[in-house]
Order: structure tokens, then sequence, then C-alpha cells
């Protein structure tokens, strides 16, 4: 039976919207993932009982899996078309939305040649999505959610690519937005995050102070009416991590791969792929079958890759220091179960120096046209790694993550990239420069 929170595990003075009342499709309640307790589906986020994190629990259309992958092929060409198995509406294919998904997943030949990788390489390029970031997946299940339970105000924090997924998001689908980032976040995404028209605030320290300065402000009257995608409303909002899996598994003819390399942030998306995982096989929609998930981590904020090799449950804070200031958690909330998942699948969780993040950027864009942010420099850094120390297994399928555009993270690559030469504009300065051959 279904426990019915209180108000005081819950964002104070949210608009009236009983469960009884929510339509959120397949979505049944939210169960702890700690003690298994189930509840309302509302905008809370932490169990009442133990305190453990809150996820979504589905009633999942089992029984004709034929059927189920000829109704998603035929569905949108976006995250929609999963919709029978996320915390949204029927109909949200039609609601004014960023419509975000159905990236490309680009086999990568030339760049497993340079690493030596034989058995297939895939990058799934997210930064193909509106704002350029995977976050766009996240805050589409999140502004469902914050339509169905009647808030009026989109918030987040964020280290970036988040801000300017929610202003984005909330200007489409007609939401006031204000939103709260470290001080210090690269140009291009602060003004990214602002030209929506939104509210956004700069919070001196990381982000990790941002954050817990957005608890603080659930917890006030001045919260009243707001949706934080990522605290409130982040049982719904970590949904989207999983339509990646989907995808990938899609594009692949309905297989999954033998490992996967995932960013790790606060390591929500590395968990929510393996929920996606789990549930396709559940449905039949692949066959099950072994696969390894890897983490990726930049050296200067790698509190989870620490805790794997030093073979610990626990995952101590850091204060973070680097490029990849999209990874940039020096707390992560999902660590401890990232370890969980590398550990079960038989995979690992690895890091990266900053140096060692450009050159990859480099790589990836020199043999495959893609220009990746730092996270993604982090995830190929991270493969080429695995695949020296022997973790990563180069004669199986493998799909490296790429969850966002280089153009965002410019000052990574600016030192070190510009023009071959500078000529005058004659034919005698473009062969006296060597370039002519």
């Amino acid at each position: 039976m279904a426990v019915q929170v209180t108000e005081s595990t819950t964002a104070p003075a949210t608009p009236d919207a009983s469960a009884a009342s929510v339509d959120l499709g397949p979505a049944a309640a939210l169960s702890c993932r700690e003690c298994g307790e189930r509840f309302d589906l509302g905008p809370i986020f932490a169990c009442a009982l133990c305190f453990g994190p809150l996820e979504v629990a589905y009633d999942l259309p089992t029984g004709d899996p034929q059927g189920l992958r000829e109704r998603i092929e035929a569905g949108p060409n976006s995250i929609w078309r999963y919709a029978p198995l996320l915390p949204v509406p029927a109909d949200v294919a039609s609601k004014p939305n960023l419509n975000p998904g159905l990236t490309p997943l680009v086999k990568a030949d030339r760049l497993a040649g340079e690493l030596g990788v034989t058995g297939g390489l895939y990058v799934k390029d997210d930064s193909g999505n509106p704002t350029h970031s995977f976050k766009d997946r996240v805050v589409a299940i999140a502004v469902e959610a914050a339509r169905a339970f009647g808030f009026t105000t989109l918030s987040c924090s964020s280290t970036g690519n988040l801000a300017g997924a929610v202003g984005a998001a909330a200007a489409r689908a007609g939401f006031r937005s204000c939103v709260f980032i470290p001080h210090d976040l690269e140009a291009g995404k602060v003004v990214m995050a602002a030209v929506y028209g939104g509210e956004l605030v700069a919070i001196e320290g990381t982000y990790d102070d941002v954050n817990r300065f957005c608890s603080e402000l659930i917890g006030d009257s001045l919260g009243e009416g707001w949706g934080f995608v990522n605290v409130n409303l982040r049982p719904y909002y970590g949904e989207g991590s999983k339509t990646l899996a989907y995808e990938i598994c899609e594009q692949l003819g309905w297989e999954i791969p033998d490992q996967i390399v995932i960013p790790i942030a606060s390591g929500s998306q590395l968990t929510k792929i393996d929920k996606g995982l789990k549930e396709l096989i559940k449905l039949g929609l692949v066959e099950d079958k072994p696969y390894k998930i890897f983490g990726a981590q930049a050296e200067g904020c790698s509190p989870v890759s620490r805790a794997f090799k030093d073979g610990h449950d626990v995952v101590r804070p850091v204060k973070p220091n680097t490029i990849a200031k999209s990874l940039a958690i020096g707390n992560p909330a999902d660590g401890p179960y990232v370890l969980d998942i590398a550990r079960r699948t038989g995979g690992a969780v690895e890091d990266v120096t900053d140096e060692q993040v450009v050159d990859a950027i480099k790589l990836l864009a020199r043999t495959e046209g893609i220009f990746a942010e730092t996270a993604g420099g982090v995830t190929v850094g991270v493969t080429r790694k695995l695949i020296e120390t022997g973790q990563l297994d180069p004669a199986r399928t493998t799909v490296v993550l790429n969850t966002g555009d280089g153009l965002k993270t410019l000052d990574a690559v600016a030192p070190t990239t510009g023009p071959t030469a500078t000529i005058k504009p004659s034919l005698d300065a473009f062969r006296a420069a060597g370039l002519a051959g």
C-alpha cells in the first residue's frame, strides 16, 4: 500500500495535485532505492523512512515485445517514441516541448583504428540535442512532472548544461525559470543559459555550494511553486537518461552493446542507463546478455574513481579542480550506486588528466569530425586508458558517450588550437608556408 508523505518531506506549499489526479503514463509510484518503501507520485525525492533516494516505479506494458517494438519504431523522432516506458502522459508529443533525442550513433571506424578497437566502436553523440547536450532529455521529463504537479517556476542547480536546458525548455513550455550556477563557469555556458530570458543567478562557490543553497531554498517559503528539476523533481528528471540506453539498443538493431563508457558528474546518467538496459531485457525488447559499464571522470574531480580503485563502498567528497566543469561535482549523489553497477557488470571507473582530456577532444575531432565538450574528452580519454590497461576489451562492441558540444568549452582547446599559418593573399606566400603539398 502506498504511503502518503507528509508535507515535511516535500517542497513547501506545493500546488495541490493528488496522486489520483496525476497522469504520468505508466509511472505507478515512487520507490526507495534503499529500503524499497513505496510512495504516491509527487514532488518528493527522499524516503520518509530511511532518507534514501526515490525513483520511479512502473506498470510497464509486458506480454507483446514485438508489438511494443513496432509501436516504438513508428513513434516520433524524439524521446517521445519511448513514452510507454517513461513517466509522461500518452499525449506528451503534442505538448509544447523541445522534443530532444534520437541523436546519432556514429560508427567511429577511424577512432577505432587509432585506439586499436576491432570489435566495433560507436560514439553516441548527444551534442545534437536542442541546447546541445544530453540535459535536454532529463529536463523534458521533468517539465512533464512540473506540469502534472502544478508548478509555475522551473529551477535547478547546474554546472552549465542543465541551466541552458532548463532555460530553453521553460521558454518553450511557458514556465518562468530561475536557475543557479557556480560563478566561474565557461562563458559560453553562461551566455547560453541567460539568452532564454529567465533569471540566471551565479553563486560564489562550487557546484556543491550551489546545490546546498538550492536545498535550503526548496525548504523555504520563497520556493513555493518551484519545481527544481534535479531536487524535488529528481526522480522523474533522472528517468530521461534511460532514453540513451533505449536509443543505443534500437540503433544497434535492438541489441545491447558489450561495453559502454559513460561520464560521471552526479552519477545519475550512468545508473539510469543501467536501469534502461534492465528494463529492455525485462520487456523482451532485447536479448538478455552480459554487458559492462565503465564510468569516466577527470582526475581533478574523481571521487568515484578513487573509491573504485581503493575498493571502497563510500565515496568521499572532494573539491573539484578540472577543466571538465560539467563533471565537477565533488559529492556525487549517485556515486555509491555507480560503484555497485561497475562492479556488478565487471566494468570499472577510471580518470584522466586535463591534458589527456584535451588530447582526446582533438583526437575525436580529427578522426570522426565530432567536436566534443570536455565531458566527451573525458570519456574518449578514459576509453583509451581502459584499453591500454587491459580493462576494456577492444574486440567487443563498445559505445562511448559524448554528452555535449565543444563550442560550449572552447577555452579548453583554444590555447593549443588555431590557424596553421598566417600568410599574405598570394600563391607564393602559400607555397612558402609549405602548405601546397
